[in-house]
This record gives structure tokens, C-alpha cells and sequence, in this order.
């Protein structure tokens, strides 16, 4: 038929040879050649190239002749076919646990055993009799198409309706209906008949390929359950993972955020990869089941097939890829944040050691003054002071870097005490040395941080300005109050700050010449 040759008379269209080099092209895919003439001459060269092809293909000819073939003879016509059948249908069997010596035929037998293992009154030990009842045949299919076979009819059916059934299934399954019902009806079906039928069976269902990867007839359920238990598994993590991924509201707390980043990091690099295998591996189950979702005995369901787990994947990709694009700055704005928190810690320990100093000094000079002698340490005060006063400046930049920024812990930096015991110790100084001898170096006045100073803009033009022309206005309860954290604080400094400013207006006054 692939050829669109007839053969209506077996002996007789054999007998030129040409379908038969046609069989045997149509069975090896391999051209041969032949003879265009009619005569005896080229009819026996045609049938003697088919036979020699044979030979080459180690098929062995018992005492079969090209005249033989040509004269049309039945028995040794009958006799090449199936020597023709045995070497390309059913010597090409392949079954697990075979012995290298077995025969096509012992092969065969195997493999409908291993098949139909488990049915209740069906047992094979040969190609005759235990087929005649045509359970045999409805086993193989039920074994390949258990949705097709209801086995608990077979056993009350007669062996007619058996066999009728079993050769209709299989022919809508694409095994060619060479078996009559009445012909394997008997006690004793022809032996080479049924090998041929069966061996039609095993070319046209699905099969483990010999030295491939495959699931036979045996592990289809289980492995179907496997496929479906790891999908479902899989695409239930995708798309929990994917809801997570699409969380983009990150904690403030870099302690906590970089903990995240952490976990994100070892779901990149950790888990991404442990479920890139296991998506991998459903593909390849996949594949060993398309053969049988093909054949029919699995019916997929929407949803199940790898396309599906790959649309999750992506989606969930997408996800990690956008979380990442936010995280990894955040992670890096806060790590800045943090260092310049830090800067302003290590200046602030600094500020409080030269406050320390300055304190201790003055509380020398204020012994000094309680005994009756002058005053000593004057001038190593307001250094101090001068100088605490040009760090707290200098963080006050970095400072409105984090108010600006929102940084979670501006509240617990030490600056804004050291702030404000700066402008105390200020006050008892002022009111130290005005009690004793003044020294020619004069106080600068106290630090006083405008919104536009935290900016980074200069703060006084210097610290020893001539008493003549430094006058200053105090800072309003507004501004104070803005770079306070509280309203209450602001109120406070403004007190401090009009005090501060009255002592030194005092001092000023002092110190202007009589006249």
C-alpha cells in the first residue's frame, strides 16, 4: 500500500519479482535494483536480487530458489514471506531481562508475558492454544488501554465476542486486522498467524525503545502520578514565590533589610537552581509520557502540560528580577545611611571628650575662684568649646542628610544632647569668667544652627571677631522648634538660646569703652 502495490494472489504477484523487491525496499528504506523486462530471464533476476539482499541481511534461506519464487511454488512462496516476517517484524524485539541467545520468537513470548502478568485465567506458554479464547489479546490491550477493556466482561463473554472485540479495539488503535474471529476460534489457531498478529501489536503500541528511556505498559499509572504529584508540587511554590517576589515594601531598619537582601540572595542562587532541576526533571517525565498521553491512555489535564509550569516560571522571574531592580539600592541607600550615622557617632564621642575636657577645666577655674585666686584656664576653655562648636557644624550637615532621608534612628544619635549641653556649659562659663579676670581672648558665641546652616553654609565668618562690631540676633522659637525633634525641645533651646544671648550682650556691653 505505501507503494501503491496490490497483491490479490499471493503466489501468483510474487512472481516476478518486482513486488517483492518492492516488500523488501518498503521494510529496509533501502533502494534496490531491478529488471524492466517481462521475460523468465528478467523475472528470475528480480526475485534472485531480492534474495540476495536477504542473504546480505543474514536472513537464512532453506533451500529456497529464485525459480522456485518465479514458478510460483506455495509451500517455498509461503515459506520466504515468513522468513520475511520473522526477520523484520518480530526479530526486532526488545525486552528487558532477554538472554542474548533467545529467538525473535522466544522474545515475543517474553514480552506478552511480562504484559499480561497479574490477569486472573490468562496465562501465555504459546502462540496456539492460549489465544483461542481471545482473553490473551484483550489482556494485551487492557494492559495499554485499560479505559477501552472492561476485563470483568471478558470473563463471561464467549470467545468469539472476545476475539471480535480485542481485533476491533486494536484495529482502532492502528494494528492491522489480520486475524479473522472464526480462525482463532479454534482449539488449536495457526502458530505463525498469531506470532504475526501479536508482533503487529507490539510494533503499533508503545514500547520501552531498546537501550533508550522509556515507561512500559507496567509503570505508566505510577509514573503519571509521579508527574502530576511534582507539577502540582512545583507550580504551587512558582506561584506562591511569585506573590512574594511582587511584595515590594522593604523594612527601614537596616539590620532587617539586609536580611532580606540575604534570604533574596540565597533564593537566587540556592533555591532557583534546586527548582530549575526539578522543572527539568518533569520535562524529561513528560517526554517519557507524551508517547502514552499520544497513544491515549493519558488524558491530560488544562493545566498540566510543562508550557504551563514554564508560563508560572517566567512570571516568577519577572518577579525576582523587578524585586531586585528596588532591593539591591535600598540595601546600598541604607549602607551609606548607615555609615554617615556612624561618622556622626565617632564625631559625637569625639565632641563629648573635648565637652568633658572643657567641663573639668571649668570646674578647676571655679575652684580657683572659690579660694580667692584669679582664674587660670580661661583661654584652654574656650578652645575647647571653639572646637566641639566646629565638629557639631560639621555633623549638622550630615545630620539633615538623615532627617531628609528618613533614617529610622535620627532620634537616638547623641548630637542633639551634645547640643544642648554645649549651650549649658556656654552659660556657666559665661558666668565663670565674668565673676573673674577676663583674659584679652574672647568667647565665641554659642552655636546656633539656622536651617540654612544645616544646610552646609558657613556659620560665622570666625571665632575671634572684635567685641566692636559682633552683634548677633538670637534664633527665633520658629527655627529652633524646626530643627528640633519635639516642639517641647525647640521651646527649651529657645530659652537656652535667649540667655546665651542676654550673657553675652552682657559681656559686649562690659567691655565697651567708657566715655
Amino acid at each position: 500500500m505505501k507503494v501503491r502495490k496490490h497483491i490479490n494472489d499471493l503466489y501468483e504477484d510474487l512472481r516476478d519479482g518486482h513486488n517483492l523487491v518492492s516488500l523488501l525496499e518498503v521494510l529496509s528504506g533501502v533502494k534496490l535494483p531491478r529488471e524492466k523486462g517481462r521475460m523468465r530471464f528478467h523475472r528470475l533476476q528480480n526475485v534472485q536480487i531480492a534474495l540476495d539482499f536477504l542473504k546480505q541481511r543474514q536472513v537464512k534461506l532453506v533451500n529456497i530458489r529464485n525459480d522456485d519464487i518465479t514458478d510460483g511454488n506455495p509451500k517455498l512462496t509461503l515459506g520466504l514471506i515468513w522468513t520475511i516476517i520473522l526477520h523484520f517484524q518480530i526479530s526486532d524485539i526488545y525486552i528487558s531481562g532477554e538472554s542474548g541467545d533467545m529467538s525473535a520468537k522466544e522474545k515475543l513470548l517474553l514480552w506478552t508475558q511480562k504484559v499480561t502478568a497479574g490477569y486472573i485465567g490468562v496465562k501465555c506458554t504459546n502462540f496456539s492454544s492460549c489465544w483461542s479464547d481471545g482473553k490473551m489479546f484483550n489482556a494485551l490491550i487492557h494492559r495499554y488501554r485499560p479505559d477501552l477493556v472492561d476485563m470483568e466482561r471478558v470473563q463471561i463473554q464467549s470467545n468469539r465476542e472476545n476475539l471480535e472485540q480485542a481485533f476491533e479495539i486494536a484495529e482502532r488503535l492502528g494494528v492491522t486486522r489480520l486475524l479473522d474471529a472464526e480462525d482463532v476460534d479454534v482449539p488449536s489457531p495457526d502458530e505463525k498467524s498469531v506470532i504475526t498478529y501479536v508482533s503487529s501489536i507490539y510494533d503499533a503500541f508503545p514500547k520501552v525503545p531498546e537501550g533508550g528511556e522509556g515507561i512500559s505498559a507496567i509503570e505508566v499509572d505510577s509514573r503519571w502520578l509521579e508527574y502530576q504529584t511534582r507539577l502540582e508540587s512545583l507550580i504551587s511554590w512558582i506561584k506562591q514565590h511569585t506573590i512574594l517576589m511582587s511584595d515590594k515594601s522593604f523594612p527601614q531598619n537596616p539590620v532587617e533589610l539586609k536580611a532580606l537582601y540575604n534570604q533574596y540572595i540565597h533564593f537566587k542562587e540556592t533555591e532557583i537552581p534546586a527548582r530549575e532541576q526539578e522543572k527539568g526533571r518533569i520535562e524529561e517525565l513528560y517526554k517519557l509520557l507524551e508517547v502514552w498521553i499520544e497513544f491515549g491512555r493519558i488524558k491530560l489535564p488544562q493545566g498540566y502540560h510543562p508550557n504551563d509550569v514554564e508560563e508560572e516560571w517566567g512570571k516568577l522571574i519577572i518577579e525576582m528580577l523587578e524585586r531586585e531592580k528596588l532591593l539591591r539600592p535600598a540595601v546600598e541607600r541604607l549602607e551609606l545611611l548607615l555609615q554617615i550615622a556612624n561618622k556622626i557617632q565617632n564625631g559625637a564621642l569625639s565632641c563629648e571628650e573635648k565637652l568633658t575636657l572643657a567641663k573639668n577645666t571649668l570646674q578647676a577655674d571655679a575652684a580657683h575662684l572659690e579660694a580667692g585666686q584669679p582664674v587660670q584656664y580661661e583661654a584652654d576653655v574656650v578652645v575647647y568649646l571653639q572646637e566641639c562648636e566646629g565638629l557639631l557644624r560639621q555633623l549638622q550637615v550630615d545630620v539633615q542628610i538623615l532627617r531628609d532621608e528618613n533614617y529610622y534612628q535620627l532620634e537616638e544619635l547623641a548630637i542633639m544632647r551634645l547640643q544642648d549641653e554645649l549651650v549649658t556649659l556656654r552659660l556657666e562659663c559665661t558666668n565663670l569668667y565674668r565673676k573673674g579676670h577676663f583674659s584679652t581672648l574672647e568667647l565665641a558665641p554659642a552655636p546656633t544652627l539656622s536651617t540654612t546652616q544645616l544646610k552646609g553654609e558657613s556659620l560665622t565668618k570666625g571665632l575671634h571677631t572684635s567685641s566692636a562690631s559682633w552683634f548677633r540676633k538670637p534664633m527665633t522659637r520658629t527655627e529652633l522648634v524646626a530643627i528640633s525633634s519635639s516642639e517641647d525641645e525647640g521651646s527649651l533651646r529657645f530659652v537656652y538660646e535667649l540667655l546665651a544671648w542676654v550673657e553675652e550682650m552682657q559681656v559686649s556691653a562690659d567691655r565697651l569703652p567708657a566715655h
